[in-house]
């Protein structure tokens, strides 16, 4: 520990509450550290707990702790200081930057431990790890035996795995390790929330020294592209400054695209981001002979220092995690940054002198951003931290301290993949599997295409296609993309081979079985995107059905061919398409489909409306795909009867056959319920299909078919709807037909809004009063009708009709029909059927 012991700590801000910070943690066991982006926070803090850590095993009594896991191996007193980064490139550089100052390689008293590359020994004493790598060795060891503090920093950035680790830490050091100090770091001043999670614990403030940055913004022209404009604000801050220029972009493609617009410039254009290798991501940290352009992506925020940078250029924009629908895993999403995070990227530019940052949008446009970026466990998929959950024994987080708690929605649509995965049981515990499928450190998804693909295929087709899966192809060919990586010696290809390596040590090889067919891992990891080729569109890109139900083409040149089945990894939807379109797939059949995709394969017995008819069959399905279908001989007659009525839902009662008695019976029901209501029934077509087994349930006994439908009765089935005792006055109360004053029973229209009866004026001669129905309610509306039928008068009131109406009437129709009587005083005259010859 001699380098610990005489090292002199640089002279950085933070260097000023060293003190304060370890006396908060020996007070209380837990603090929050709140220091600006410069302070030294991530390096010198770790250093001086160790230091501290070192003189307090020194002076205590020695013990020994016996760690429980594959073999049980014996530690000394917890010593070691662990400090959790969330990306890997920040934990290699934090931990290369504090072993410099000890004058040591990494690996001795400082090391990390990242996914695929660990460089610890037995004298480390400060190891820096991935948030998700604390995750799993706290998993295999809750106590963190060998650990006496863990630092969690940059907490602010709300990196899913880091939230998770923190209620993790806090279950474990409340249940396991009282004696485990926990310090949080964050570079904003909304501590509040992190120190009441760790127990009301103190805050302590490191003051930054900044140097004052200019802050200019210019936004893009009309229809210029953001990449062009951070590139022309590239030029400007090359011209107008100083010093090296470090740009903020949100991810690969567009450090691409704006790189091959600064092909022209007088400066070195380096990029940084978590892709590049150890040794590249060193040299874009390392000052260059010359001035140097660094085109960074979210990495250089906080946790990392880019020396020499005098300017930053910032884009606004961010990747942030979302769901990736294509692909069913965590993905990323381009967003506006916060103002915080807007803040931190221009306080790059004055970490070692006087800045200048350019913010590539408009000055008014900045207080509308969000104040602080929004938690990844917020808006990301969390399969991953289901399964993690499962592991610790909380499948739904209950009982847990969380900074913001998982949505319930979205944990249990995790919790879902994972039952389907084999990874849980019904209780949500983990399966042996399911724990397996954790320590792997994937994906879920890409876990079990590991573990069980290997089996199959062997260990290394295994590996290679999960590795391809997670890395993500330019071709839609799978085969033909695994053929270019294995073949190629360009940086993707070399960093896709390193994964592949790794993954395959992850699993034992057996051999597989007798397939190296890539399409059975793609199958294993996407079951329901499993799809089949739909026939027909000869000429056109071929449609396949995936399993999950949605549509996809295969676009032209794609190298699939015309394959019956495809195991697709990936698939995107565009606005107003009809169809998604495939992006990565490769050829399956029918015995792989059946096989990876069991569990979605179904056999019933199908009795539906199908396509305007009842159609029996028993249908075996791969989820939405049908594998094969035959008809049924002898249905049961209750489910087609249930099919049946769900066909008279769909298309209407036009299906039944309405005679006019029907017809007739259904007006007056619906004129009876208008007018005196209960019980007299509704029978609009909606009521009727919603009370269809009321009264039509039994006519449908003995329909098999839609042509059975026109033997339907439905003047019976609707009398069903009479209530009783009150059917009994039914023709009373809403008569098919009255009399008139000649004795013709003349049939009453219910088919408007009020009844009508159409008569002819003669027959009228001597009534006085307006019929009345419905126990007197309503007055019937009279059509007296001329001789040829046609209305001569409409009228609700007789007697007014008699005294006003019918001279004006009687005088018309005299001139026309002439044979026929047109007595003066139509109240004592003889109502006649006919002419006055005929009388």
């Amino acid at each position: 520990m001699s380098g610990l012991d005489t090292v002199v700590l640089p002279d950085l801000p933070v260097r000023a509450v060293l003190a304060d910070v370890g006396a908060a943690l020996e007070a209380h066991g837990s603090a929050v550290l709140v220091a600006p982006p410069g302070t030294g926070k991530t390096t010198l803090v770790p250093l001086e707990l160790a230091r501290r850590v070192h003189r307090e095993v020194t002076v205590a009594e020695p013990r020994e702790v016996t760690v429980a896991g594959p073999r049980e191996v014996t530690v000394a007193e917890p010593r070691k200081v662990v400090v959790a980064e969330p990306r890997r490139l920040a934990a290699r550089a934090a931990a290369s930057r504090m072993a410099a100052l000890l004058g040591e390689p990494v690996g001795g008293t400082v090391g990390y431990s990242v996914r695929g590359d660990r460089r610890v020994s037995a004298r480390t004493r400060v190891e820096v790890v991935t948030s998700g790598l604390l995750v799993r060795r706290l998993q295999n060891d809750p106590e963190l035996s060998d650990t006496s503090v863990v630092v969690l920093d940059e907490c602010h950035e709300r990196h899913l795995d880091a939230d998770l680790l923190l209620a993790l830490l806090l279950d474990a050091r409340a249940g396991l390790r009282d004696d485990l100090r926990l310090l949080a770091t964050s570079a904003t001043v909304a501590s509040e929330r992190l120190a009441a999670l760790l127990g009301d614990a103190p805050v302590v403030t490191a003051e930054a020294r900044a140097h004052p940055v200019d802050v200019v913004h210019r936004p893009p022209d009309r229809g210029e592209r953001v990449e062009a404009c951070v590139a022309r604000a590239v030029h400007t801050a090359l011209a107008e400054n100083d010093g090296d220029v470090l740009v903020f972009l949100p991810g690969l493609a567009e450090i691409d695209r704006v790189g091959n617009l600064l092909g022209d410039l007088d400066a070195d254009v380096v990029v940084l981001h978590g892709r590049l290798s150890a040794r590249q991501q060193d040299t874009a940290l390392t000052p260059g002979p010359r001035r140097r352009v660094v085109l960074s992506t979210a990495v250089a925020e906080s946790s990392l220092t880019v020396p020499g940078v005098r300017v930053v250029v910032d884009s606004g924009l961010a990747r942030v995690p979302r769901v990736d629908h294509r692909r069913g895993l965590p993905g990323l999403a381009t967003v506006r940054v916060s103002r915080a995070v807007a803040d931190q990227r221009s306080g790059r530019a004055g970490r070692e002198a006087p800045g200048v940052a350019y913010r590539c949008w408009p000055r008014a446009e900045h207080a509308s951003l969000p104040a602080y970026p929004e938690p990844e466990i917020r808006a990301a998929e969390l399969s991953r931290l289901a399964l993690e959950l499962a592991c610790w024994s909380t499948p739904d987080g209950a009982g847990l301290a969380w900074w913001d708690p998982p949505p319930e929605g979205a944990l249990m649509a995790g919790r879902n993949l994972l039952a389907t995965l084999g990874a849980v049981d019904t209780d949500g515990r983990p399966t042996a599997r399911g724990r397996r499928m954790a320590s792997v450190g994937l994906h879920p998804r890409l876990a079990r295409a590991l573990l069980d693909g290997a089996e199959v295929v062997g260990a290394r087709t295994a590996a290679e296609v999960v590795a391809l899966l997670d890395a993500g192809s330019k071709r839609t060919d799978l085969d033909s993309e695994l053929a270019r990586l294995r073949g190629a010696d360009d940086l993707q290809a070399r960093r896709w081979r390193r994964e592949v390596t790794r993954l395959g040590a992850l699993v034992d090889d057996h051999g597989g079985g007798d397939s190296r067919d890539p399409a059975a891992v793609v199958a294993l990891a996407y079951p329901e995107r499993l799809a089949r080729r739909r026939p027909g569109r000869p000429g056109n890109s071929p449609v396949y059905l995936l399993a999950g139900g949605t549509a996809v083409e295969v676009p032209p040149g794609s190298g699939l061919g015309d394959s019956e089945w495809l195991a697709v990894a990936e698939a995107t939807r565009e606005p107003g398409r009809a169809h998604g379109v495939v992006r990565l797939a490769a050829v399956a059949d029918e015995r792989l489909a059946t096989w990876a995709g069991a569990a979605l394969v179904t056999e019933k017995d199908e009795i539906a409306w199908t396509d305007g008819d009842v159609v029996s069959r028993r249908v075996r399905r791969l989820g939405a795909v049908t594998l094969s279908e035959r008809a049924l001989p002898d249905p049961d007659p209750t489910a087609v009867r249930a099919a049946v009525s769900d066909g008279l839902r769909r298309e209407g009662l036009r299906l039944l056959p309405w005679p006019d008695d029907a017809t007739r019976l259904r007006q007056r029901l619906a004129f009876l319920h208008r007018h005196l209501g209960e019980p007299w029934p509704a029978v609009s077509d909606d009521e009727l299909l919603a009370r269809m087994d009321t009264w039509l349930g039994p006519e449908l006994g003995t329909v098999r078919r839609r042509a059975d439908l026109a033997a339907v009765d439905t003047t019976a089935a609707l009398r069903r709807l009479l209530p009783w005792p009150q059917a009994a006055r039914f023709d009373e109360l809403a008569p098919e037909r009255l009399q008139v004053p000649t004795g013709s029973r003349v049939r009453v229209d219910y088919s408007g809004d009020e009844p009508v009866l159409a008569v002819k004026l003669q027959e009228t001669f001597g009534w006085r009063e307006t019929p009345r129905i419905a126990d007197g309610t309503v007055r019937v509306v009279l059509h007296l009708l001329s001789p040829a039928g046609r209305p001569a008068a409409v009228t609700s009131d007789l007697e007014s009709f008699w005294r006003h109406g019918y001279a004006g009437v009687r005088a018309e129709l005299r001139g026309r029909y002439p044979k026929h009587p047109w007595p003066p005083d139509p109240l004592t005259a003889e109502p006649t059927k006919g002419t006055t010859r005929r009388r």
